[in-house]
């Protein structure tokens, strides 16, 4: 009866360490602990955020969301500068129809609204793009910073509600986890009529209670007189003549994800001929309108830099392509086989090239005509040195000339090579008016002499 049980014994021991292994095979493994997600570049350091949003930290929300966005394209906040001061008198919603035409962003189109902040923003274009940069590299940090500064602002009592604005305090949402420093709770700051904006000017100087970076203080732009005459000063901020719009500011700062949404509706009533879908009540970078104009980031450049529309048609309609790259480095390597001088492939490259060519070419003093001395000599190398110094004179200001027209230099090399021949000759000393010596006749035999 002993060796049954301990054989069911065994079995089930079996089975169960059976089942155990076929569990252990199945059963996922432990999840891993994930990887952190790369940092974002920090381009600029909290010192340096709070220097260059000194200036505009004060503004209205949507005026502050509004300036943002268009510093991201500075190229075309510079044309704004330069339309807005040709048409002075050109203001609100007015101003920003004017100017639907232009090939700008609609952020920046949205600043000729305001004239007093144009002439802020024309006063630095390296602030202006400092700005933009930064908002796009790291736009956590711009959004604390300006938080950051209001509320120091608000302690030194310089930043209140009144007839021009409301400023209010809520609590501050959870902060990402980027964001260093969060403040505890979140200033905003609204036009106190909705259809009348008051654009504050201040000294960021002093506006801000003390500084605290002594030895970088904030840069103050002072506007223009024109738009801030008999303007009241209300705890430290001026207020001018209020701008009256009604769907120019369509943008508004979002404090809970950091960045900027838009208001769909006064958007395209502002902006008929550039509709935007509801769905893109968030805005988004558009490269588009950077001309040219690099980015500082490594993160921007690879998000941006190489998504414009087109790029690649553009690349074949210039040639940049594999088979022409091919047949370049062909016909290059073909030329260096046959002792043929490379063209040049930049405009320094033939710059070098022409300047070598002078150098080797000969002197125009070493072609001058031999068997000439005294005061007839001394005059035509005094000739010939002006005709030096003219063409010196000339390869300077017009360097690239033989480049561009290679027939029109082989033409001047031909007239060169004539001339030497030509100096050479027997006959040009009678073209000059020298008495010519001439050898007597042979002596006659058996008869008189020769022609005296």
């Amino acid at each position: 009866m002993r060796m049954p049980l301990l054989c069911v014994v065994s079995a089930v021991l079996c089975l169960s360490g059976t089942a155990s292994l076929a569990q252990a095979e199945t059963s996922p493994a432990p999840p891993q602990p994930a990887q952190a997600a790369p940092a974002k570049q920090a381009v600029f350091n909290q010192e340096q955020l709070d220097q260059m949003l000194a200036p505009i930290a004060l503004y209205p929300d949507a005026l502050l969301a509004q300036v943002l966005m268009a510093t991201t394209y500075p190229g075309e906040v510079g044309e704004a500068v330069a339309w807005s001061k040709a048409n002075p008198k050109a203001q609100g919603d007015d101003a920003v129809k004017q100017v639907a035409k232009q090939p700008w962003d609609p952020s920046v189109q949205a600043l000729v609204a305001f004239p007093q902040v144009l002439v802020v923003l024309g006063q630095d274009p390296v602030w202006v793009q400092r700005l933009g940069d930064a908002f796009l590299a790291q736009p956590d940090d711009v959004m604390g910073a300006v938080q950051r500064l209001r509320q120091q602002a608000k302690a030194a009592g310089n930043l209140q509600s009144n007839q021009y604005q409301n400023v209010t305090v809520q609590a501050a949402p959870a902060a990402p986890a980027s964001t260093a420093a969060a403040p505890a709770s979140t200033i905003i700051i609204q036009p106190a009529d909705p259809q009348v904006v008051y654009v504050p000017t201040y000294n960021p100087t002093t506006s801000y209670g003390t500084w605290a970076y002594p030895a970088s203080p904030p840069v103050y732009y002072p506007p223009s007189p024109l738009y801030y005459a008999g303007s009241a000063l209300v705890a430290g901020l001026a207020f001018g003549t209020g701008v009256a719009i009604v769907n120019s500011l369509w943008g508004d700062c979002d404090w809970g994800h950091n960045d900027i949404d838009i208001d769909v509706n006064r958007y395209n009533n502002i902006n008929v001929n550039n509709r935007i879908g509801n769905n893109q009540n968030t805005w988004q970078h558009n490269a588009v309108h950077r001309d040219g104009v690099p980015y500082r980031d490594n993160r921007s450049r690879q998000q941006f830099g190489r998504q414009l529309d087109g790029a690649s048609q553009r690349a074949a309609f210039r040639g940049d392509d594999a088979q022409r790259a091919q047949a370049r480095d062909r016909a290059r390597a073909s030329m260096d086989r046959a002792g043929i001088e490379r063209p040049a492939t930049s405009n320094r490259q033939a710059r070098d090239q022409v300047r070598e060519a002078q150098a080797n070419r000969p002197h125009l003093a070493d072609r001058q005509p031999q068997g000439r001395g005294g005061r007839d000599g001394q005059q035509a190398r005094q000739t010939l040195q002006s005709r030096q110094n003219t063409h010196a004179g000339r390869a300077r200001n017009n360097a690239f000339e033989g480049v561009r027209s290679p027939s029109r230099s082989m033409a001047q090399i031909d007239r060169g090579r004539t001339s030497q021949m030509l100096a050479q000759r027997p006959h040009s000393a009678r073209a000059a008016g020298h008495a010519i010596s001439r050898p007597s006749a042979p002596m006659r035999r058996g008869g008189g002499g020769g022609r005296r």
